[in-house]
């Protein structure tokens, strides 16, 4: 199910900064409309949308539609844009998302500064953003694919794309990120549920999950901040962007093998690694890490590996987290 992706339209969610910017920016460089669905759009998103709006000499069109995920019709609103100004849409990416905020987080109970969650409300932000957000786009966009009516120029006989962002954090569990972790190993089920989707309507979910990587998310947050280590490796959200692409326009992707014992070791004594071509199909979640990319199998899996998929100071983090438990009252 390859995708040529010129003069094909993309939703993002999240497309003002980050991982979400550099897959919107991939998109338009191949000729790929854009509806940027974010609250805000950083100074570079700003320039990207302005280089591509009403610009003749751009053979691509990018859109501003302000967008607070948690809220339905916002959603919604989305695809109706959509719809007037590119006449439908190929490819969803529900990538907003946030990384166990202060204002939403486990260790920080609703009522307690800074949380912002209330206590009389049934609502934790971050699964709003995290999870509900993904899975009602994912629904939506659906609709929107099968729906005659939502697609001008015969688009709904091409083939149609969602592509999911988990994380490592949907493998691992980290203390420090109860919500988070339990968001992103939400994700990858709800990927791997719909992969049938890919054969019999041409409609192909996939995810990939990455490590640690080096955006806003990150560099402006000091409590995160502080559990880098002095040697930890990053992984740019433009390797991850690319892979994201290679997922909704390429039949097989290029991933990475471990020889291991059986394919011996370099002199160093790590093992030597290589590459190997796998179909890409419905359901797929590609691990991205610093310049590795990894199919998460659904069972019997490895787990992470490879340089930028965990921090080596987490355990301040945990450290952090027991002593506010110290002396009882938490939550209280």
């Amino acid at each position: 199910m390859a995708l040529s992706l010129a003069g094909k339209t993309a939703i993002i969610t999240g497309a003002g900064s980050g991982i979400n910017f550099c897959f919107a920016s991939a998109l338009l460089s191949k000729r790929c409309n854009v509806l940027f669905a974010d609250l805000i759009l950083r100074p570079e998103a700003q320039e990207l949308v302005s280089n591509h709006v009403n610009n003749s000499q751009s053979p691509a069109k990018a859109v501003f539609q302000k967008t607070d995920v948690r809220d339905w019709q916002h959603l919604e609103r989305m695809f109706h844009v959509a719809n007037k100004e590119f006449g439908g849409a190929d490819i969803v990416c529900p990538g907003a998302g946030v990384f166990e905020p202060p204002f939403s987080n486990f260790w920080y109970p609703p009522g307690q500064t800074p949380s912002k969650d209330s206590p009389t409300s049934d609502r934790y932000a971050i699964l709003d953003i995290n999870l509900t957000h993904p899975i009602r786009t994912t629904q939506l966009a659906i609709s929107h694919f099968l729906s005659p009516s939502n697609n001008k120029n015969n688009k709904e006989s091409s083939p149609k794309s969602i592509v999911h962002i988990s994380s490592i954090a949907g493998q691992t569990t980290p203390l420090s990120a109860p919500i988070y972790n339990a968001t992103k190993h939400g994700i990858n089920g709800f990927v791997r549920s719909l992969a049938p989707l890919d054969s019999r309507l041409g409609i192909r979910v996939t995810g990939v999950a990455p490590g640690v990587i080096k955006t806003p998310l990150w560099t402006e947050a000091p409590e995160k901040l502080k559990l880098l280590a002095g040697d930890d490796a990053w992984v740019t959200p433009e390797f991850v962007a690319d892979v994201m692409a290679s997922l909704v326009e390429n039949e097989a992707v290029q991933v990475s093998a471990d020889l291991g014992a059986a394919g011996g070791h370099s002199r160093s004594g790590h093992a030597r690694e290589r590459t190997k071509e796998v179909a890409v199909e419905g359901g797929m979640i590609l691990e991205v890490a610093k310049g590795r990319v990894r199919v998460v199998e659904q069972f019997n899996d490895v787990g992470p590996s490879g340089e930028g998929v965990t921090v080596g100071n987490m355990g301040i983090a945990e450290e952090d987290i027991f002593e506010r438990l110290k002396g009882g009252w938490w939550g209280v």
